[in-house]
């Protein structure tokens, strides 16, 4: 993950929690939790995988918990 530019979701909270996301020179893209930005895991989706995950949030497949 050395070199990615992260992004915080602008809907995140007054608290500042939320998720980052960078996409990759790879092509791939980068999800990481904001309260653990520099040892918390990142979980990282193909271009396909992140279309998929984006058409799910936009049906309301995907709730937060």
């Amino acid at each position: 993950m050395t070199g990615a530019v992260w992004r915080k979701s602008s809907y995140s909270g007054p608290d500042g929690n939320c998720v980052e996301v960078a996409f990759l020179v790879d092509g791939n893209v980068a999800v990481r939790d904001t309260k653990d930005r520099g040892n918390g895991p990142v979980l990282a989706f193909a271009p396909g995988e992140w279309a998929e995950f984006l058409s799910g949030v936009s049906a309301g497949d995907h709730h937060g918990a």
